[in-house]
């Protein structure tokens, strides 16, 4: 009989013990919405003048109190236009681009202070982020109101001349950023993260090294290859003083493109109940 009641009173302590920490082990799933900003040959200046709205949703695995895993998914576009510039040279350079951007990318955080949700005392902490991921891009423009996608056109003489400037539609990505997370109660959590995406491509905005010359698109005034026009945009500005001549510079080369995104998330943390290894081997021993 008391060996009954020892065991109950047992399983009892133990049943609360898994219960105070069985946040901390389970996974957290969540949604995040934001903005976001490009960062290149057409915005060296790192303006803000083409913010517009971001979206994901991610899983969190905790690894310790301090130290978490996230795999997330997120869409948003970019773009910029040089008309947004201060530099005169952009200004007549008068290119263009847009975006849509989705990407996968997995993170690992790290937590300043020990943070459980439901854990008082320790309700929220700043974060430090980093990661690899891929995202998908195809960068279009405008012209006469008609939407054109860059990448076939090769406005750099991609498809006409000898030399690496082909790129592709899917590029790496290395989020780098900060965060900060707070638990509204327990299982509940809310945070803010701010992440650079540096990439491995300089063409998410179609625009990386030098003109080649009109003379490689062909235009036809019947058919009006738009190839033609959207090599260089500068006689848009001034017809008689076109920049378009091969060997000048159209882009910078020596860096690569990149993405901010700012977002705000809401997660839901999934209760545990198993107990700790230790304590099940403790009830079978005894």
């Amino acid at each position: 009989m008391l060996k009954r009641l020892f065991l109950l009173i047992l399983l009892f302590s133990l049943q609360r013990s898994a219960k105070a920490q069985y946040y901390f082990r389970g996974s957290e799933y969540g949604i995040a919405a934001g903005g976001s900003q490009y960062f290149g040959d057409l915005n060296e200046d790192y303006g803000f003048k083409f913010v517009r709205p971001a979206f994901g949703a991610f899983v969190r695995l905790h690894l310790n109190p301090y130290i978490s895993i996230k795999g997330a998914v997120n869409y948003t576009r970019v773009g910029y236009a040089d008309k947004y510039s201060s530099n005169p040279y952009n200004q007549k350079r008068n290119l263009s681009f847009q975006s849509n951007v989705f990407e996968a990318v997995v993170q690992a955080e790290f937590n300043f202070f020990r943070f459980t949700t439901g854990e008082v005392g320790n309700r929220w902490t700043p974060y430090l982020t980093g990661g690899v991921g891929a995202f998908y891009y195809n960068p279009f423009t405008e012209l006469d109101g008609k939407k054109y996608y860059l990448k076939p056109l090769g406005t750099e003489g991609q498809n006409s001349i000898a030399g690496n400037r082909a790129y592709h539609k899917v590029a790496m990505c290395f989020p780098v950023g900060v965060g900060f997370k707070y638990w509204l109660r327990p299982g509940m959590n809310i945070g803010f993260e701010v992440a650079d995406r540096l990439t491995l491509t300089d063409y998410l905005d179609d625009v990386s090294t030098t003109y080649v010359g009109s003379n490689y698109f062909p235009n036809d005034p019947q058919t009006q290859n738009p190839a033609y026009y959207l090599q260089d945009r500068s006689i848009e500005i001034d017809p008689s003083d076109p920049l378009g001549r091969p060997g000048k510079q159209r882009g910078n080369s020596s860096t690569k493109d990149q993405y901010l995104m700012f977002m705000v998330n809401l997660s839901f943390q999934l209760r545990v109940y198993k107990c700790p290894a230790y304590m099940n081997r403790g009830i079978m021993d005894f």
